[in-house]
């Protein structure tokens, strides 16, 4: 089970015990307090500061209200009535000296009975508790109504007034502003008859109140138009209208629905129609969601949608259901788990979905079986209150729900589909957080997975989203303009869920200057509303830029750009010394790869203009300082992989020698490299200096030549001037040997080839020395005047043309005061090429 619950109030753990003691130090005379407590104990609200108020019966029908604070874990008995009545809703404000309830006087049922039933069905009262003094009737009416104190932001804020909120079934609210004074250590009510009345909003068909937030959203009808609203109270009385969206859902008007304002599960039949099943979700990154519960069309399906109105777009899901089971489904139950959007229907099925990242399908979870249960909750009693909270109505309890993480790694490990796999990577990475230990474990299942992953590169993936999460936690800004994953789209089905994706409105927010979760809210919808595809950078778009890089360095065209590219490069290095200093595993960072300091550079050049584009209100230094540090951490990840790989099989401080084969584990090494060059180069992100000679070396001593020669002319290996200096020194002049070489010899970069030629005592590196000679030689001459050069008497004439010109050319080059080594140089070419030219004709049968 992916989600864990843990108990946060339990009435039985939590009341019985204080129930208990309590009817104890009572005596028999008041034993009414504790009756069967367990079984009529009901939970009835939470207030923004996390107290509980619950109601139980006593053994005389009395009706009692309790209060659990779950910080200190105490109890407080707040009011009794005596009478056995059905509670509607309760609140207490934030000094716990004032207390609101509303409860039927009478069911359908009793009244039938009775000869004078009461005029109203239902009662509203506010009661003086500090201490039990005045009572003051609010409603008398036969609608229901629903009673909620307006909390203070802020715990330290005192006021001498309180706010209560009145919604009533009748789709009206209003304000009651009710001010206390205070004799000695009494609190009552100021003017208790002529307590300030402000109507709120009338003509609703939905409600929910935001404890957290302290909001109030409805839906009522604008211009034929169901429209979704909200409204922010402050403690010092004053309210706004913050926020405005139209709806693309059609309700019917079949009475109010009251969402985090009714806590009752047993409720009046008569007075409650069937409900809307709409609930809105906020997050604390800016997310705002509605989820409706849909009709299907075939009773064998769910549909529901989620609309996620900081994108702008909302998602139709359906899914089909086994046949035999439509007749036991119920409605669904919407959970707010913060970074994810619970759709729960037990038995069949758990759907996660993604609110911060909602587009793409494959970072969200759809479960089904074993990995879809909740610990047996049922559907039909349950509600999420607060963010990651989950009230079972039928017992009272409530819990805190959290996403399990060793549950989630074993599902990693067990999942065969492409898209499990990613969102689990994608919850690991992203939102469990990540520590030492836990890296390691994902890093393991990588590199032991990737080839079995067809539709996505889990290395790519842990690069871009680890990145992602460091360079966010420092700076909430980037999570727009930096990648959280390296895919751009996703068109894979999911197996039993159909989705459909609409276009909405963004909602339009009526305050500009903000604070808090609005704050975050307003720069979502300004993101989606300037939404650009290039504005998350992508250094997939660098390649054209790297290869005209390289190309100029192949040309020897030092320009400042380039110069510039290097001065990047130098600084993101700076900041891995600890990779030279610290005694690590892998012997990286130890040489210079010219290639990937370019490439380093450039990628700190672009990422600079790219944030410098997107966060116009961001300073230069800090902008620069942010693209060093994004490529700094990105290596330093790819140092974490090969640490990993290092250690998982042991081995050890390694040092490179040809002499030896390579072992079974050096094979699965490099295999684990060639899987993070093709991620890297599928990016376009640089290497740290020294991979490519640790991968070359480890082809060296683990492949057959053909497949190592293979690996090198199609880009996989890459030959560097320090591992084939090694090979070269190592290495004595067997057939083996010697092929080896020089297969390696005639495949390097003719910069590494002219060094490293020279170190080899053989016939054919003192050919390629004088070829290189030869060309360097005619190079300097070939932006010359030159006229026909007579040979000196001591020159033998050859009667082949060409070589009579080579000769002449290189008598010029000594002509020119070059050093006595050149000429000796000199006459070995032309000693060797005459003699080349005159066996060729001796074969040829001429004289």
């Amino acid at each position: 089970m992916l989600l864990q619950l843990s108990a946060q109030f339990d009435p039985q753990r939590d009341v019985g015990p204080w129930l208990s003691e309590r009817a104890a130090l009572l005596g028999d005379a008041n034993a009414d307090i504790l009756g069967n407590n367990l079984e009529t104990l009901r939970t009835v609200n939470v207030e923004r500061n996390g107290n509980i108020i619950y109601t139980w019966k006593g053994n005389q029908g009395h009706t009692y209200i309790g209060l659990y604070e779950p910080g200190s874990q105490k109890n407080q008995h707040l009011y009794t009535f005596e009478k056995d009545l059905h509670m509607i809703s309760c609140s207490v404000n934030n000094e716990k000296t004032l207390l609101a309830v509303s409860f039927l006087q009478s069911t359908t049922e009793e009244r039938a009975n009775l000869s004078f039933p009461p005029v109203s069905k239902c009662l509203t009262l506010l009661i003086e508790i500090h201490p039990v003094n005045n009572v003051k009737v609010l409603k008398a009416v036969d609608s229901w109504i629903r009673v909620q104190f307006v909390y203070p932001v802020a715990e330290t804020i005192t006021s001498p007034a309180s706010h209560l909120l009145l919604i009533s079934e009748d789709k009206y609210i209003e304000k009651i502003d009710i001010k206390v004074v205070r004799e000695g250590d009494s609190v009552m009510i100021e003017n208790a008859s002529q307590l300030s009345r402000q109507s709120i909003v009338d003509d609703i068909v939905w409600a929910q109140w935001d404890m957290l937030e302290q909001t109030l959203f409805y839906i009522a009808s604008k211009e034929s138009r169901d429209t979704l609203y909200c409204i922010q109270f402050y403690p010092d009385k004053n309210f706004k209208l913050i926020l405005e969206t139209p709806l693309d859902i059609n309700l019917d008007d079949i009475g109010l629905k009251s969402v985090n304002l009714d806590f009752n599960c047993s409720q009046d039949q008569e007075m409650v129609s069937k409900p809307l099943n709409i609930q809105v979700f906020t997050s604390e990154t800016g997310c705002l969601c509605i989820c409706c519960n849909l009709v299907p069309v075939s009773p064998e399906e769910v549909t529901y949608s989620v609309s996620f109105l900081h994108k702008g777009y909302s998602k139709m899901y359906t899914i089909t259901l086994e046949r035999g089971d439509s007749s036991e489904v119920k409605d669904l139950t919407f959970l707010n788990l913060d970074y994810y959007v619970a759709v729960y229907l037990p038995g069949h099925f758990l759907h996660l979905l993604n609110t911060r990242h909602p587009d793409l399908m494959c970072y969200n979870f759809f479960l089904t079986g074993g990995n879809a249960k909740i610990n047996s909750l049922h559907t039909n009693a349950l509600l999420s209150p607060l963010k990651s909270m989950v009230l079972d109505r039928s017992t009272g309890s409530i819990f805190t729900v959290a996403i399990n993480r060793q549950a989630l790694l074993q599902f990693l490990r067990n999942s065969k589909l492409d898209n499990d796999r990613l969102a689990t990577l994608h919850c690991l990475l992203l939102h469990i957080g990540s520590t030492k230990e836990l890296e390691t474990q994902i890093i393991q299942w990588i590199m032991e997975n990737t080839a079995t992953c067809f539709t996505f590169d889990p290395i790519q993936e842990l690069i871009i989203a680890s990145l992602y999460r460091r360079m966010c936690l420092k700076a909430s800004k980037l999570d727009s303009v930096l990648p959280y994953t390296p895919l751009l789209h996703w068109n894979e089905d999911i197996p039993g869920i159909v989705c459909r994706t609409h276009i909405i409105s963004l909602p339009v927010l009526k305050v500009q200057k903000c604070k808090g979760f609005w704050e975050k809210l307003g720069s979502s919808l300004e993101c989606s509303r300037c939404f650009d595809p290039h504005m998350c950078f992508n250094s997939k778009l660098l390649r054209l830029e790297r290869d005209k890089l390289l190309s100029d360095e192949r040309t020897e065209e030092r320009t400042t750009y380039t110069e510039s590219m290097l001065e990047n490069a130098k600084k993101v290095f700076s900041s891995l010394n600890k990779w030279n200093t610290e005694e690590k595993m892998v012997p990286l960072f130890q040489e210079e790869d010219y290639q990937q300091r370019l490439l380093t550079g450039l990628i700190v050049a672009q990422l600079k203009d790219h944030l410098a584009r997107h966060l116009q209100h961001v300073g230069k230094k800090k902008i620069d300082q942010i693209a060093v540090d994004y490529v700094s951490k990105s290596l330093d990840l790819i140092c974490l992989i090969m640490e990993n790989v290092w250690k998982k099989y042991s081995l050890g401080p390694w040092i490179f020698s040809c002499r030896q084969e390579g072992r079974l584990d050096e094979m699965v090494v490099f295999c684990n490299m060639c899987q993070i060059l093709q991620a890297t180069s599928g990016m376009c992100m640089p290497l740290p200096p020294g991979f490519h000679t640790l991968h070359i070396a480890l082809g060296i001593r683990c492949l057959p030549l053909h497949a190592l020669l293979h690996y090198i002319d199609h880009g996989v290996l890459h030959l560097t001037e320090k591992c084939v200096m090694k090979l070269l020194k190592e290495l004595d002049n067997t057939e083996k040997n010697e092929k080896l070489k020089l297969s390696i010899l005639i495949r390097l970069p003719e910069a590494i080839g002219r060094k490293v030629s020279q170190l080899w005592n053989h016939p054919i590196s003192t050919n390629t020395i004088a070829r290189n000679y030869v060309k360097l030689s005619l190079e300097k001459l070939s932006s010359k005047q030159y006229s026909m050069l007579v040979m000196e008497s001591s020159t033998p004439q050859i009667e082949f043309l060409p070589l009579n010109y080579l000769v002449n050319m290189l008598a010029e080059v000594e002509s020119q005061a070059v050093p006595a080594t050149e000429i000796v140089v000199n006459r070995l070419v032309i000693g060797s090429v005459a003699k080349a030219f005159l066996k060729k004709d001796i074969d040829k049968g001429y004289s």
